[in-house]
């Protein structure tokens, strides 16, 4: 795994839940486990452009000696550029920072591209961490198994010995990081599923140096991760594309996933979870592999989701009408009649079988070697969605409610692998065919949410005089919706399907 360009450090990061935590610390504990006390220094320039670029750099003391490490951005899974340098120090004190010395590798030429114009790095936040370590053999593989307890410091020091002004701010860190040393990255997974089993392990991708950036701003929840645009050229193998595109989806969901199992989460994380699971199910639908119980999983964890979301699609839709009730002197109804259910989409997402889901989902990313390219069948599956969809978008009007809840998921189906294949696809026709489908997309979301709203309305009192006002302030906006549809399908339609045509085929 070592190269010129530095080294790509394969690991995968849990979080360790407290009640689990002394079992988990009595398993490693051995004889043959080493015990090692790290305090590091992360250091970023003033106006943070290392944490924008997905960069860390860092000194730390393990034991009695000192490691300037230097990291890369990687996919959000399990790959990260990293760049190890021992460094001396003289009398205990740390040495100074030397960014020469990672000349030469992936992760210093984006270091030098960020820090252009920059000021100098300065110490920005600290760890102050004990580390239970172990070197465990499984399948082939040896894995390195590290239980961290300790905590991340911002403010004052940078808990570092910096020069940084402001109050200290500290939390506590409980995770443990399986990483790979040789072998092949199915036995790391296998590993880090046998031991997420045993002590009900949450997979958590955020890094020590983006939870001190989190504490530093003092963010009562952490930041929404949205997709980012994948380009997989045409001749690219379909094993290759649908690993990478596997990829994608996962490093949309996992972090929204793991912001919800924290307790501090937001409507939006719920949302963005929602579309990363549907993405990664529109990809294996048109890719596979095959897996019955896989996608049952699936399915029942964007499920579970849905309750949060109705919930959080009610208060916003029928807020303005509760507000005019009030105005013409109706009571709403109370905060625990608005009540959807308990929310159950933290809990299943805490359970032990979406971890190991979860770590179904990442093996898929490793890619199958060989294959035909991944254009055809992008292409014949989005010709043949379209078709469908497009013959039901036709008969709007016509469509009962199950048949338009069909032709949304369809609709939301073709979007994205739209988006995946617009490397295969002529620009300009691509582009407004995703911009119509978005449109359309808005708008049977917009009728989705008159229909749940609907439904709620329709578990209160008949006589409840809230109720009869709230209905009617739907039904006011019942026609202008329905009219929205109508054009937005209409305007879709007109396209037909002119961008779903192969570009001319590319070298890679």
């Amino acid at each position: 795994m070592a190269s010129a360009d530095g080294h790509v450090e394969i690991e995968l990061k849990f979080q360790v839940p407290a009640h689990r935590r002394p079992a988990l610390e009595k398993a490693l504990a051995t004889t043959t486990a080493q015990h090692i006390d790290l305090r590091a220094r992360y250091f970023d320039t003033p106006d943070g452009r290392l944490a924008a670029a997905q960069l860390a750099l860092r000194l730390r003391r393990e034991g009695d000696r000192w490691v300037q490490t230097l990291k890369g951005r990687g996919d959000g899974l399990m790959h990260r550029l990293e760049d190890e340098v021992p460094r001396a120090a003289a009398d205990g004190d740390p040495p100074p920072l030397d960014l020469s010395l990672h000349a030469g590798t992936h992760a210093a030429r984006a270091l030098a591209e960020t820090l252009a114009g920059a000021a100098p790095p300065e110490v920005r936040y600290g760890t102050e961490i004990r580390r239970i370590r172990r070197v465990l053999r499984h399948a082939g593989a040896q894995v390195e198994v590290a239980l961290d307890m300790g905590d991340i410091v911002a403010g004052a020091s940078g808990g570092g010995g910096g020069e940084r002004g402001g109050a200290e701010a500290r939390i506590a860190l409980c995770e443990v990081e399986f990483e790979l040393v040789s072998g092949p990255e199915q036995g790391l997974l296998d590993l880090a599923a046998s031991w997420a089993r045993r002590f009900g392990l949450l997979v958590d991708p955020a890094t020590k140096s983006e939870r001190a950036q989190w504490l530093a701003q003092a963010l009562a929840q952490r930041p929404v991760t949205r997709a980012h645009a994948t380009s997989l050229p045409a001749d690219t193998p379909l094993g290759e594309a649908r690993a990478a595109m596997v990829a994608a989806a996962l490093a949309h969901a996992l972090p929204n996933a793991a912001a919800i199992t924290s307790g501090a989460f937001g409507p939006e994380h719920v949302h963005q979870l929602r579309v990363a699971l549907r993405r990664l199910r529109t990809v294996l639908r048109a890719f596979g592999p095959p897996d019955a119980a896989r996608d049952e999983a699936l399915a029942a964890l964007f499920a579970a989701l849905g309750g949060t979301r109705d919930a959080d699609v009610l208060a916003l839709t029928l807020a303005p009408a509760w507000q005019a009730a009030q105005a013409a002197g109706l009571l709403p109804p109370s905060a625990d009649r608005v009540e959807v259910a308990d929310e159950p989409g933290p809990a299943a997402l805490r359970q032990p079988s979406t971890t190991h889901l979860w770590l179904a989902l990442i093996a898929l990313t490793v890619p199958a070697p060989g294959g035909a390219p991944w254009a055809r069948p992008a292409l014949k599956r989005l010709r043949r969605w379209h078709r469908v969809a497009a013959v039901d978008a036709g008969q709007w009007q016509a469509l009962d409610d199950a048949a338009r809840h069909r032709l949304r998921k369809r609709l939301k189906r073709l979007r994205y692998l739209l988006e995946f294949s617009l490397p295969l696809l002529p620009k300009q026709p691509a582009a407004r065919e995703a911009k119509a489908l978005r449109r359309l997309q808005e708008a049977l979301g917009q009728w989705n949410d008159q229909v749940v709203a609907q439904a709620w309305l329709a578990t209160l009192d008949p006589a409840d005089p809230a109720r009869r006002f709230a209905e009617g302030w739907l039904a006011r906006d019942a026609g202008l919706v329905e009219q929205v549809c109508r054009d937005a399908a209409r305007e879709w339609r007109r396209l037909k399907g002119e961008a779903l045509t192969p570009r001319r085929r590319q070298r890679r």
